[in-house]
């Protein structure tokens, strides 16, 4: 069943787009800067290498959690993408909370992976070429405020040397004409979102968000990273999986 908010907010998003399209509004421009996050930027110099049989996580905050968790279910190597909250207390860990933007918390994804077929610094590559803009602070196209914000909460210090080396790498290399904004901080405890949330992109396809910023990401993905893209993607189990 739908949650109101979600429809409302899916409804709202959609009259406010095809408003400023039509008017040539700046927020029709950010519309069509969502699609031209196709490039496939190069990939870190600075990467891990497995250590071990097993899998490894991360988890990254890049505006709303839908499109981010669309695309890595869309990624080779990727065993799950489960979306939550990241960077504030348990006791808020709930949308209605979060959407406050007082909380601490970011709409953030943790991305369960085999290293063996996919790496941190690749993950990482993904994130920054088609699932977010990291020019914008505290914002991803229609949506604003710190919940929206732009982060990668390392689990470990190597996390956090591989993300910083590879921020200063495209930051050095001038890929983006603005300077990157993503923070890279301490995991300090990811909490997963409602089941409504889950699988989002997936089972709402023609929802006018999701077709007008998240669904792009997934053609630029299946465009740049070819090799890397499943048409399938994994679906956290119960929520139309």
């Amino acid at each position: 069943m739908w949650d109101p908010k979600v429809l409302w907010r899916a409804s709202a998003v959609a009259v406010v787009a095809l408003l400023c399209i039509y008017l040539a509004a700046p927020f029709g421009e950010t519309v069509a800067k969502g699609a031209d996050l196709d490039r496939r930027l190069p990939a870190p110099v600075v990467d891990e290498a497995p250590k071990g049989p097993g899998t490894e996580s991360l988890v990254l905050a890049g505006g709303c959690f839908w499109g981010v968790q669309g695309v890595f279910q869309h990624v080779r190597g990727v065993l799950g993408a489960v979306s939550g909250y990241d960077g504030g207390a348990a006791s808020t860990a709930e949308y209605e909370s979060v959407s406050t933007g007082t909380t601490g918390h970011a709409e953030s994804v943790r991305i369960t992976y085999d290293p063996h077929v996919i790496t941190y610094g690749n993950l990482l590559q993904i994130f920054f070429s088609v699932a977010t803009d990291p020019t914008q602070l505290n914002k991803q196209y229609p949506d604003e405020g710190t919940q929206y914000r732009s982060e990668i909460f390392a689990a470990t210090p190597e996390q956090a040397r591989i993300a910083k080396a590879y921020i200063a790498q495209l930051e050095q290399s001038r890929v983006f004409p603005k300077a990157i904004v993503t923070v890279v901080a301490h995991d300090t405890g990811f909490f997963s979102a409602e089941t409504y949330h889950q699988n989002f992109l997936t089972l709402h396809p023609d929802s006018p968000y999701i077709a007008t910023f998240d669904l792009p990401k997934i053609a630029a993905l299946q465009k740049v990273f070819p090799a890397e893209f499943r048409p399938d993607p994994v679906l956290v189990p119960g929520r139309g999986s």
